[in-house]
């Protein structure tokens, strides 16, 4: 078992998506049945629009957090992290947009996983902890 030690600031290794499209730039806890994540929003992010971190921006962020405990989970196992997929989004709520230069804190819980289907609970925060987004959301981990 590969041990790394927490924050990780550099999670490209961890998950499939590659720039201009990752949606989260540091692990920052992770257990069995959660994960807190980090990312900086930039000026130059596909997902900005007047300044602001825009809605799909944050689904993308609440999934790629979930592809990092995946892909966090295979590293410690030393195994290449699988490809995944968002299946199903739902109970979504996004109270504000984050803008350009803040970062964004995501917490996922593990609600069930069952044969490579995962039902999650994610979170967003901004800097002043208030919660920006909210939802459930389900991964699939692609066949093999």
């Amino acid at each position: 078992m590969k041990e790394q030690s927490l924050p990780i600031i550099n999670v490209s290794h961890l998950i499939p998506q590659k720039k201009p499209f990752e949606m989260v730039s540091a692990l920052l806890t992770f257990s069995e049945t959660s994960i807190i994540s980090s990312f900086t929003i930039t000026s130059q992010n596909i997902f900005v629009t007047k300044h602001q971190f825009t809605e799909p921006g944050l689904i993308e962020n609440m999934a790629q957090t979930v592809a990092l405990h995946t892909g966090y989970d295979y590293f410690l196992k030393g195994e290449p992290a699988p490809v995944g997929y968002i299946g199903s989004i739902k109970k979504v709520t996004i109270s504000f947009l984050p803008r350009v230069e803040e970062t964004i804190t995501t917490k996922a819980e593990i609600l069930h996983e069952f044969m490579g289907v995962t039902l999650v609970k994610v979170d967003i925060y901004n800097s002043n902890k208030e919660v920006i987004a909210s939802g459930q959301m389900k991964t699939v981990i692609a066949n093999q």
